[in-house]
């Protein structure tokens, strides 16, 4: 049976997986058979992630064929920076994949204040606007 991911890890899966990277669409395929095994007892919002048994077979043959992966060691497969109210950089997060498998879903901040996913997605850099060259007029 899936388990829905909880909209705070589902929403920051999505906006670190990039439609339009082939590694992280092969990882994205992964996303509806995902749930949460840990999380962080501290109140942060990093989550241990794992594949539901019945369906890792099928999933992970497709998804490592472009994904990132190491045999017996976990490996980075997507991180963003986190700014800072001030524009600064205030910590991270980033996202692992162990053997081709989302594993580890981990948020960190430079100072002693807890991050939850939440305030992560907050504080992610927003992509700059499109240019929809319409001419302007002049003022």
């Amino acid at each position: 049976m899936t388990h829905a991911l909880p909209p705070d890890v589902a929403g920051m899966l999505d906006a670190l997986l990039h439609a339009d990277d082939p590694d992280h669409q092969a990882l994205r395929a992964q996303l509806p058979h995902l749930r949460i095994q840990e999380r962080c007892g501290c109140g942060c919002g990093t989550a241990s992630l794992e594949l539901e048994p019945d369906t890792t077979t099928t999933v992970t043959a497709t998804a490592t064929a472009t994904a990132p992966a190491g045999p017996a060691k976990a490996v980075i497969a997507a991180e963003a920076e986190l700014t800072g109210q001030d524009g600064q950089c205030a910590g991270g997060v980033l996202l692992f994949t162990h053997g081709g498998r989302l594993s580890l879903l981990e948020v960190y901040s430079w100072t002693d204040d807890k991050v939850t996913l939440a305030q992560a997605r907050q504080m992610l850099p927003r992509p700059a606007p499109a240019d929809d060259h319409t001419p302007r007029s002049p003022d």
